[in-house]
């Protein structure tokens, strides 16, 4: 199968690239430079240059493609656009990337009972609106002939398998702490994340390729922990103080708005049974705090 993904030289893309060139298939991936195109070139990716603001480039590529992979901006409802209409009507499949930060709240580091499944989703938070907005127009594509998916990540960790070894939230925190000699964690750090191995999740990836239901939402996740947890871990495995709590003014001038309210300071609890139900997947990872031990080193 020929396959083309968007963000190949990120985090999520590179890791499902990675494995599906092990696999055997034909992988296509976009970037944005000449000198991100040798490294990509190095790993059995074909590169392709240009930008996810090019719509004549995405939707020849989608075209030329039999399934497309969009992990480069949960974001960019411009890059959606272009693929569903190039894919319409083909029945090829198209996955994109959204992330659970959809169901955060603005927790502040408080905890939250609140626990969400597949098809029970609350009304997102303003900030967020766009993103659920470009999720439900990727489901909405069944209704094209587009085998559309979403697979709407927790929060993950472990070491990625393409150009980018790093996700977001733990390394924040990691290089925060190496900086400061301090582990913080913003509030109380009694706010929940559901997590997920980048392992589990490229093999989510490859199953919702070849099985997914046109229209399906699956949320990966597999365990979850608190901040509180993670950053008594870090603490742990770093040698240094804390975990210390951090007001939130603070935690935004180091991390910005965004980062620090909605990917360190909400709950983000979800389940996903419709990954495990209707694709078979069996994740292998599930502690991040496990990991934290094993991994993470001074």
């Amino acid at each position: 199968m020929r396959v083309f993904i968007t963000g190949t030289t990120g985090y999520i893309g590179g890791s499902v690239a990675v494995r599906l060139r092990s696999v055997g298939h034909d992988v296509v991936g976009l970037v944005r430079d000449h000198d991100k195109a040798a490294s990509v070139e190095g790993l059995g990716i074909e590169p392709v240059v240009g930008s996810l603001d090019d719509a004549t480039l995405l939707t020849r590529q989608a075209r030329g493609a039999d399934a497309v992979v969009n992990a480069a901006d949960s974001d960019h409802r411009g890059v959606v656009e272009a693929l569903v209409e190039a894919m319409a009507h083909s029945g090829k499949t198209l996955i994109h990337t959204s992330g659970s930060s959809i169901v955060g709240d603005d927790a502040r580091g408080e905890f939250s009972q609140r626990v969400y499944h597949e098809g029970d989703l609350p009304e997102p938070a303003p900030e967020k609106a766009a993103r659920v907005a470009i999720d439900r127009l990727v489901v909405e594509a069944s209704w094209r002939g587009v085998r559309s998916a979403v697979v709407c990540n927790t929060l993950i960790f472990g070491e990625g398998l393409g150009l980018n070894p790093d996700s977001i939230q733990i390394p924040a925190l990691i290089r925060q702490a190496r900086k400061s000699g301090v582990v913080r964690h913003v509030g109380r750090g009694l706010n929940v994340w559901s997590t997920v191995h980048v392992d589990d999740v490229a093999d989510l990836y490859m199953l919702a390729l070849d099985r997914a239901s046109p229209g399906a939402f699956f949320f990966a996740e597999n365990g979850e922990a608190s901040f509180k947890d993670m950053t008594d871990a870090i603490a742990q495995s770093l040698g240094v103080a804390g975990p210390e709590a951090w007001p939130v003014e603070d935690a935004i001038k180091e991390w910005g708005y965004e980062r620090a309210v909605f990917a360190l300071a909400s709950n983000s609890r979800v389940r996903g049974r419709k990954a495990r139900q209707d694709l078979g997947w069996t994740p292998r990872h599930n502690s991040v705090l496990d990991w934290i031990g094993r991994h993470v080193r001074p």
